[in-house]
């Protein structure tokens, strides 16, 4: 009697076990679209990604190289201070992007191009996403406060 309840036992824990990685790669298989890695402009040039890849791309807007094309589409260069990456973006920019500021933009990088599907622009004084700080602070491009004493946005 005994050995039948131990013989349950571990077939109710093996069964679990394998329900639960089979849960852990799925959800890791449905998100994989959903995480984007962050690059700097040095990192881009120095091993450029596949074009299907998607990516952000972070650092200061290089300044005069705001080109406004015909209709909705932008053309600017992003540089963490040792390289710059021409940004191609169609669509209508945040109020707050200007030259010499810090900016994040979403996309792939096509033919030495980074196309943008998105574009995001500080949003006050003091704003730059870590990722950004930490990548111009390594340059010696960082004019700001030390990274690590700022708070986590996140929490």
């Amino acid at each position: 009697m005994k050995s039948l309840k131990k013989t349950r036992r571990i077939q109710v824990i093996a069964v679990a076990a394998v329900a639960l990685a089979l849960s852990t790669a799925l959800i890791g298989y449905a998100m994989r679209d959903g995480i984007n890695f962050f690059r700097s402009p040095s990192e881009i040039l120095a091993s450029p990604p596949p074009p299907n890849e998607v990516f952000r791309i972070g650092g200061l807007v290089e300044a005069g190289s705001i080109v406004r094309g015909q209709s909705d589409t932008v053309r600017f260069r992003v540089t963490d201070g040792m390289a710059s990456v021409e940004v191609q973006y169609r669509g209508i920019l945040p109020d707050l992007f200007t030259e010499n500021e810090g900016t994040v933009g979403t996309g792939r990088f096509v033919d030495g191009v980074f196309v943008a599907q998105e574009i995001l622009a500080k949003h006050d004084e003091t704003y730059m996403p870590r990722e950004v700080m930490e990548a111009l602070r390594e340059q010696g491009e960082w004019r700001g406060p030390d990274p690590e004493s700022l708070p986590d946005p996140q929490s």
